[in-house]
């Protein structure tokens, strides 16, 4: 994949040029990069997913309907929880048995609110059940043990006689669930422990040990991998631990200027230019890290998580500054479509990652208030771009013109291709620049005819968004200007939108 300033204009207009190799395709697009994470933070958790089991809010046992009907809409494949730095601090068995007397605890780290746990294994499980989702549990390091969690695991995949077994049965819960995704700690380097990399990975070794496999249960254990542009930590890991104890290491990278976040909405260019300029640091951040596994890994058997990532900004105002609640525009659709472009074009690696989070927090999907639900732009490219899942990698190149903000500039076209399962290919396309549309000559090699149709997301201003008074101020609608012949696609992408295409 590549982009180079093409200088030709067609009826005035930039243009693009986007090969694809539709019989070239070795790679698969896992399911699971379209992952998600929701975290004990704010209203992600209460609010968002439970609403109890005595509430007026329309709920299968305390887990709003609405919710799950959004998500899944759009095949979420898998949920990342409780944690986050939470995860750090929550001691599991608090949040298991009759919830009138599981203990209570401050949330230090959002709010310093008090957690009731009466979310807790089972809810969650439920929750995962109900959404038809693979559940990833992100476990203890910072303030718990080794036995803790290898207790969790027992008590989540074992169906024999056991003490954790036996006390799950006494819960409810007859058979073993199974899961398979483990996070073992969060962010270790920071409020997951303030550890060295060293030190971090010896304790990644001893409970990785301990998180055994029961039955047909083979767990995917995921080291706390690195902030950003901390390399030096992937390569500790990589150095230090063994790939048969660790299946995957995870990487962590918000978009955010952190001396000044700004604000989600009313903003001006200069801020739209700087957040997307950020997004697309995501290609030299991930690159790199890749390069380390590589070379102790040329292999690929230890996959890189992408298991937080997404836009960050100042709250809105009046709300509590620990629960993270920001709006969601148009350029947070797009920062979601770069990123998982990206992410698709190094499926080779990336195997899994988790925007964050799902609802009320960060780059929402969803936001609720009291019975109301609204989906954000960021929801619509997920909908629109779960086509990819489990789909072939389609290789590509592509040029393209430069967005030019003073003496600075980005490629303004971004893309991904793939083939389902079917032979359907999808073509997800961006035009980051806002004001200009770019004209595209896309060849599809080696498919002569075939039907073309599509969905366009765009919208009349940068920070254009969703309320409860005008939910569908940002919506898809379908795009027909696409026309197919001789192997090769005409169109033009509107300005500051996100274009899939589905050629059958």
């Amino acid at each position: 994949m590549s982009s180079s300033l093409v200088t030709q204009k067609v009826n005035g207009q930039e243009q693009a040029y986007l090969t694809v190799d539709t019989q070239g395709g070795t790679e698969t697009i896992s399911r699971h990069i379209y992952g998600h994470f929701s975290e004990h933070l704010g209203h992600c958790i209460y609010g968002g997913y439970w609403v109890g089991y005595d509430s007026e809010i329309p709920n299968t046992n305390g887990i709003r309907n609405d919710v799950v009907k959004a998500l899944r809409e759009i095949k979420i494949p898998n949920l990342r929880w409780p944690g986050g730095c939470f995860a750090d601090e929550y001691h599991w068995m608090d949040g298991i048995g009759d919830p009138a007397t599981r203990p209570k605890m401050v949330n230090t780290h959002w709010g310093g609110v008090t957690e009731d746990n009466s979310f807790g294994t089972h809810e969650y499980m439920e929750l995962c059940e109900q959404l038809g989702t693979e559940p990833v549990i992100c476990g203890n390091v910072g303030s718990g043990t080794v036995k803790e969690m290898s207790q969790w695991v027992e008590y989540l995949n074992f169906d024999g006689i056991s003490p954790m077994a036996d006390l799950r049965r006494v819960n409810g819960r007859d058979n073993a669930w199974g899961v398979k995704f483990w996070d073992v700690g969060n962010e270790n380097w920071g409020c997951g422990g303030n550890m060295t990399a060293d030190f971090y990975a010896d304790q990644f070794r001893r409970y990785a040990t301990f998180c055994r496999n029961y039955g047909d249960s083979r767990l995917f254990k995921i080291a706390g991998g690195a902030n950003s542009e901390d390399y030096s930590w992937t390569e500790t890991l990589m150095k230090k631990v063994p790939y048969n104890l660790m299946n995957g290491i995870s990487l962590h990278y918000y978009t955010t200027d952190w001396r000044a976040k700004g604000p989600a909405t009313g903003f001006g260019e200069d801020r739209y230019f700087d957040i997307l300029k950020r997004c697309l640091h995501i290609k030299e951040v991930i690159d790199r890290h890749m390069e380390i596994m590589d070379q102790y890994d040329p292999q690929k058997r230890v996959a890189l998580a992408f298991d937080e990532w997404g836009t960050w900004y100042d709250v809105e105002p009046g709300t509590n500054p620990g629960f993270l609640f920001q709006q969601n525009s148009m350029r947070d659709a797009l920062v979601a479509a770069l990123t998982l472009n990206y992410l698709n074009a190094r499926c080779e690696r990336v195997r899994m990652a988790n925007i964050a989070q799902t609802i009320n927090v960060l780059q929402a999907l969803i936001f609720t208030d009291g019975e109301k639900m609204l989906l954000t732009p960021t929801y619509h490219i997920y909908n629109m771009y779960k086509v990819h899942q489990d789909a072939t990698l389609l290789p590509q190149t592509l040029e393209g013109p430069e967005y030019v903000m003073g003496s600075d500039s980005l490629p303004a076209i971004s893309a991904s291709a793939s083939m389902d399962q079917s032979g359907v290919i999808h073509l997800s396309l961006v035009n980051i620049d806002p004001k200009q549309a770019v004209h595209m000559e896309l060849e599809l090699k080696g498919k002569e005819k075939g039907k073309v149709s599509g969905q366009l997301l765009t919208s009349e201003q940068m920070d254009s968004h969703n309320t409860f008074s005008d939910p569908e101020e940002v919506v898809p609608v379908g795009f027909d200007g696409a026309t197919f012949k001789k192997g090769k696609i005409d169109l033009t992408i509107p300005a500051r939108s996100v274009v899939v295409l589905e050629v059958d």
